[in-house]
């Protein structure tokens, strides 16, 4: 799809930086850059440690949701358990982590998917996808702040609710694209 040598034509160069701000989770950065006409331009964007999404799989089939309210939409979703990266940690710790924090659920069986980008046009985060399988049910240990319910929810359902457009977390939206392709 791409290839660093045939996309010289579309690169961008940094040629200075300045970090705006810096909080305790993202970092936002304005960088100027060379376009490749040789122009400058400016680029704001996000700067993000990374996370994992977890798509645990009860033995019934169906798929282990969470509602949580968000605040910069003011309105809670239906997600997959997600979480961010702890610094050099490793996805999959992460995601065995943010499954039993949240859910309180363990997993025995963990299949990696892939990555994906959601914000690609003012933000570095990658998002990483588990499949988690064999699931037992525990007690989650929330943060503080942390306030969600857990929901089980078939595939169909998630579905019909992506296309209602009253699911719209793009995290959710890849994982169910996944799971579809499987």
């Amino acid at each position: 799809m791409t290839s660093p040598e045939k996309d010289t034509h579309l690169i961008e160069a940094k040629v200075s930086g300045q970090r705006v701000f810096e909080g305790h989770l993202l970092k936002i950065n304005c960088d100027t850059v060379s376009l490749p006409d040789g122009e400058l331009a400016k680029r704001e964007y996000v700067e993000h440690p990374g996370a994992v999404m977890v798509i645990p799989v009860l033995d019934d089939g169906r798929l282990l949701m969470e509602r949580q309210y968000r605040y910069p939409l003011h309105q809670v979703f239906v997600e997959f358990p997600a979480g961010k990266l702890d610094p050099g940690e490793d996805p999959l710790t992460c995601g065995k982590r943010e499954l039993l924090e949240e859910t309180g659920y363990s997993a025995v069986e963990w299949e990696y998917l892939g990555v994906f980008h959601p914000l690609i046009s003012y933000s570095s985060e990658v998002i990483h996808l588990f499949l988690a399988r064999g699931l037992t049910a525990g007690q989650p240990n929330r943060d503080e702040e942390e306030f969600l319910e857990i929901v089980p929810m078939s595939l169909d359902t998630l579905k019909a609710g992506i296309l209602a457009n009253e699911i719209t977390d793009s995290k959710t939206i890849a994982g169910v694209f996944w799971l579809m392709n499987r």
